[in-house]
C-alpha cells in the first residue's frame, strides 16, 4: 500500500472564487496546492469585455497571499451578443485563455447565458480560427427535462452538433456528472476533454437526499446515480489523457446555501487535492493520479505542466467545518468536520 506520493503540482480547470470578501477568503485555498486555475467569469455583472477581465484579474492577483506564484487565467462570458472582435483581441492580448458557455438560467449566474445557439457560431468559428478553448456547463435548461437527464439531452442536442460543425474547434465539458458525459467524452477526444469534480466522484443522489434533504450537497449539476459515480470514478482513474482536474468549488454564503431556494454549488477547495487523493488510493489508482491532476489539463490547453511538486501522504486531519468571510458571514466547507485521510505534507 502506497503511503506517500510526490506529483506534479496540479493545476484546477474550473473555479469560482467569486469577488471582494469572498475573493479574498476562499482564493488562499487553491493558491496553497495549485500552480494555476481557470477562473470562472460569472460574477455580477459577468465578465464580458477585455477591460473586465483584466479588472478582475488584477482583483485576483491582489487577493493572493504574499509570495504566491499561483497563476489565475481568466475567461469570457459568452452571451448572445459577444462579439467574436472582443474575444480574439483578449485572446491575442494575453487576457482571456478561454469562453465559457453556460445556458440561460442554467446554474449560479447564469441569467445573462445563451438563449440562442445560432447566434453564438460566429464566436465559435473565430474561436476555432484562433485555437481558443470553448469551456461550456453542459445543460439543457428547459424546465421541460428532467433535472437528472439534463447533461445527456445537452449532449445529443447541442454538443453532438457542435462537434460536427466546429471540428477544429477545442473543447471542455466541465463537471462531467453522467454515464453519457464520459463516454461523449472519451469518444472525441482529442477534440474534447471533460473536467471532474471531487465530489461527482464520491456522492450519489442517495447521499444527498436519501437520509434527510443535505442541502449542502446541492449543485448544478446535480449529484447522479451509482452508476454515474462509478462511470466517473473509472474514468478519472483510467489514465486517459481527455480527463482532468477541475473542483468546481463554488463558495456561497450560509444563508445563500441553506435558503428556502438554496445556490449551487460546492466549497472544496480546502479539501480538494486530498478527496481526489483518497478516491484515486480507493480505485487502487495512486499511479494515475498525477496525470489526472498535473498533466491531462496543460496537454488539453497546450500549456506546460508545472515546474514545482507537492507531496501527499496517507495522514488524517480534521476539514475547517466553514470559513469566515466578512464579519458575521461564513462559507460552508465541502467535508466539513469530516477526517480527511490524505494530506499535503510539502511543497
Amino acid at each position: 500500500m502506497t503511503d506517500r506520493i510526490t506529483i506534479t503540482k496540479p493545476d484546477d480547470w474550473h473555479l469560482h472564487v467569486r469577488d471582494g470578501a469572498m475573493l479574498k477568503a476562499s482564493l488562499p485555498f487553491t493558491a496553497k496546492h495549485f500552480g494555476r486555475a481557470i477562473v470562472m467569469p460569472n460574477l455580477l455583472p459577468p465578465v464580458l469585455k477585455v477591460k473586465d477581465g483584466e479588472a478582475y484579474r488584477d482583483r485576483v492577483i491582489a487577493a493572493l497571499p504574499e509570495g504566491s506564484t499561483f497563476k489565475p487565467l481568466m475567461t469570457c462570458y459568452l452571451t448572445d451578443d459577444t462579439d467574436p472582435d472582443e474575444i480574439e483581441t483578449g485572446f491575442r492580448e494575453g487576457v482571456f485563455t478561454a469562453v465559457k458557455m453556460y445556458p440561460a438560467n442554467a446554474t449560479t449566474n447564469s441569467a445573462h447565458g445563451v438563449t440562442d445557439f445560432q447566434k453564438i457560431r460566429r464566436v465559435l468559428a473565430r474561436m476555432e480560427k484562433i485555437g481558443m478553448s470553448f469551456l461550456m456547463h453542459g445543460e439543457e435548461a428547459d424546465p421541460a427535462i428532467d433535472v437528472f437527464d439534463r447533461e445527456a439531452v445537452f449532449i445529443e442536442r447541442r454538443l453532438e452538433p457542435m462537434t460536427r460543425d466546429f471540428p477544429g474547434l477545442r473543447m471542455v465539458l466541465e463537471h462531467l456528472s453522467s454515464r453519457e458525459g464520459v463516454q461523449f467524452v472519451r469518444d472525441h477526444a482529442p477534440q474534447m476533454g471533460g473536467t471532474i469534480t471531487p465530489y461527482h466522484l464520491m456522492l450519489t443522489r442517495t447521499d444527498w437526499l436519501g437520509y434527510g434533504n443535505r442541502p449542502y450537497m446541492y449543485c448544478m449539476p446535480v449529484i447522479k446515480r451509482r452508476e454515474d459515480r462509478d462511470a466517473l470514478r473509472k474514468a478519472a482513474t483510467s489514465g486517459a489523457s481527455c480527463y482532468f482536474l477541475g473542483t468546481d468549488s463554488a463558495p456561497h454564503p450560509v444563508t445563500r446555501k441553506l435558503n428556502v431556494v438554496g445556490a449551487a454549488g460546492l466549497f472544496n477547495s480546502p479539501v480538494a487535492i486530498e478527496s481526489y487523493a483518497q478516491v484515486f488510493a480507493e480505485e487502487n489508482a495512486l499511479d494515475k493520479l498525477e496525470a489526472f491532476a498535473s498533466l491531462n489539463g496543460p496537454k488539453h490547453y497546450r500549456l506546460p505542466p508545472n515546474a514545482e511538486t507537492i507531496t501527499l501522504e496517507r495522514q488524517t486531519w480534521t476539514a475547517p467545518e466553514d470559513i469566515r468571510v466578512d464579519g458575521e458571514e461564513r462559507a460552508l466547507v465541502h467535508r466539513g468536520g469530516e477526517k480527511i485521510s490524505w494530506k499535503v505534507t510539502a511543497h
